[in-house]
């Protein structure tokens, strides 16, 4: 059975995955989509990393704490990109990065 904190960083984390869905998607209907790369390859890798860190929280693995880590670490990276963008899209999946990033900081200690 999943503790409260495992199920919370597992719900941040699916929110993360969403919201880096969705601003990947926009970013490639802006204008200037080549400004947005660095945001596009972002959301992406992050949205990976925040679907598979529920994964392996849901199964318990060994490896929660590993991958957690990695989720902190691009969530926070991904965060700080959109951060650098003003389309609603970004800021929303800034905001969504940077939560998942504080709830798994605070589940691997």
């Amino acid at each position: 059975m999943l503790q409260e904190n495992d199920q919370k960083c597992i719900d941040e984390c699916l929110k993360c995955m969403q919201a880096c869905n969705l601003c990947y998607d926009a970013c490639l209907k802006e204008d200037n989509v080549k400004m947005m790369a660095s945001c596009i390859r972002l959301n992406r890798e992050c949205a990976d990393i925040c679907s598979f860190a529920a994964e392996v929280m849901s199964r318990n693995s060994e490896f929660v704490k590993h991958i957690c880590g990695m989720c902190v670490e691009i969530c926070q990276t991904c965060g700080a990109e959109c951060d650098k963008h003003k389309a609603t899209h970004c800021q929303e999946c800034a905001e969504a990065c940077h939560k998942c990033a504080e709830t798994c900081q605070k589940m691997i200690g």
